[in-house]
Parts: C-alpha cells; structure tokens; sequence
C-alpha cells in the first residue's frame, strides 16, 4: 500500500532558518485575468491552496500585487493558521494600476506600507521571506539598489521581516545586496530557453544561495522546442514536464513555484517534474538555449 502524499520531487531546500520543499506553488494564477480582480473560481482556488499543502508543500510563493490583495486573501483564506513548516514567500517594489500595469513603487515609504499591506492581507505578525523587485515589466534593469535595500534590512531589524532576497535582478544589483546584508535567495526569470542566468546559478550554489526561477514553463508565451518535443515523446511525457524535471537536474539551489488554478494540473506539475532523465535526455536539452 503506498503513502500519501508521495514524497515531492527534489528534496529540500534551506533559506537561512526556512526549510522548504524545492517543489514549491506559485500562487499569481489564482488572481483573475491578467493577475487583476478575483478568480473566476473561488472554491477551485481555496481547493488548489489546500491541495499544494496536503501534497506536502511548503514553499508557496505570492505578492500583495497579485489582484491585487486577492492572492494574499486567499492564501489567508484557506490555509490560516498556518501549518508549521509552511512557509509564504511575498515581494515588494512594484504595485498594480487600474490598466493593470506593474509600475515600480520602491520608494522607502512605498516599500513600508507594502509590507504592511502583506502582513494584513496574510494575517502574519512577521513574514518569513521577502524578496524585493527590481527592474520593470521589460525585465532587470541596471542601477544601484542600496536605497530600497537597506529599506528592507531596517525592517528586518525591526522584526517584522524574517529573510531577505531580490527579484528580477542583475548579477551586479545581487552582488550589491549581498554587500549591504545577507541575502536567501534571488527570483529571476529562467528556463530552457531562457539560459541568461547561468552563471549567477553556479554561483550561488556554491554561496548557498537559492535560484527560483519565474516563469520555468515560459510565463505568458509556453516552451517551444523541437527538442524539447522530441525527449518527451521519447519518455511518454509532456514536453512540460520535461522542462519542470530538468530545472531540479540543472542545480541543487533551483527551487520551483509553477504555478497553476487547477488541483489536477498542479498534481500532473508535482509528478512530471519528478520524470527522471537520462544523460541522453540532459544532453540533448542543453543545447535548447545555448543556440
């Protein structure tokens, strides 16, 4: 007779004092079209959250931006009080406007009441990580960050803040934090296409850093791939799956959030990125985003 929940794929993880599974949930799909206003099935999104938990999750990733407040609220909504040893992961450093636009807000008394708005929404006295934004809807943008930094370190000092990272970031802009206080993680976009941040990877492997990338699927615009099609056909899979179970080969520190508003799609993410690969298969998806 096998247990329930299986074990997650990839093991665990530890950022400072938090221990998570590097199979993670990414909650920004449960807010409406466009992360804007609530979803259009509010019972499937508790149902998603509740699931992600009892599979054994506890790594789930959110913002107070997602809806915006609507993510947040559900997380609270379905899984308060939290169990112990989950653990939620937020950002600040960009806010939502009515055309549903991600404009920066990191400012220091933008930054402040951000993490206020996160506190409230999730029902926390302290949030155990949170990651600033940088850059904007275009991607990592260059320039210092010390201001909007040492904004979170003060908060940290305060207590309202356990863990630190940074999200959308240049290589520079991570060095720059670490030089301010120690960071848990950087959030950055990468897959098997998107290869950009290799090296920034290695490392932070090699720091103890943790690598979550955003959009490991392709975000807005899915994988294409000849190749990645062809290793699925090969092993009976999804090329999704395949993409999933790559990023826990490609280094220890990679965690993941796929996110999904689905219980049956987020139990096929759990499952394929467990698919085990050959060093035929490694070989052959490596070469997808080096061309």
């Amino acid at each position: 007779m096998s247990a329930y929940p299986p074990p997650l794929p990839g093991g665990t993880w530890t950022m400072g004092d938090l221990t998570v599974t590097r199979f993670g949930y990414g909650a920004m799909q449960l807010a409406g079209p466009w992360v804007m206003g609530p979803p259009a099935d509010h019972d499937g999104a508790i149902a998603v959250l509740r699931e992600a938990v009892d599979l054994g999750i506890t790594h789930i990733d959110t913002s107070d931006a997602y809806g915006p407040h609507i993510t947040n609220r559900l997380i609270r909504e379905a899984l308060h009080p939290y169990p112990e040893g989950l653990h939620v992961v937020t950002k600040v450093g960009a806010r939502r406007d009515a055309q549903g636009g991600w404009p920066t807000a990191r400012r220091p008394e933008q930054l402040r009441h951000q993490v206020e708005e996160n506190l409230e929404s999730l029902g926390r006295e302290t949030l155990d990580l949170v990651n600033l934004r940088l850059g904007d809807a275009q991607g990592p943008q260059a320039g210092s960050i010390a201001e909007a930094f040492e904004t979170l370190v003060d908060l940290q000092k305060q207590g309202v803040v356990r863990h630190l990272g940074v999200s959308n970031a240049t290589a520079e802009q991570v060095t720059e934090a670490q030089g301010i206080a120690p960071i848990v993680c950087v959030q950055n976009m990468y897959n098997l296409a998107h290869r950009g941040d290799d090296e920034l990877i290695d490392r932070l492997a090699a720091e103890g850093v943790a690598y979550v990338p955003f959009f490991p699927l392709g975000g807005f615009s899915p994988l294409q791939s000849s190749v990645l099609s062809a290793v699925a056909a090969r092993l009976g899979a999804a090329p999704m799956s395949v993409a999933l179970a790559w990023l826990l080969h490609r280094s220890p520190n990679i965690l993941l959030i796929p996110g999904t508003s689905s219980v049956a799609h987020l139990r096929e993410n759990v499952v394929g990125a467990g698919l085990p690969l050959s060093d035929e298969d490694l070989a052959a998806l490596e070469g997808i985003g080096r061309g």
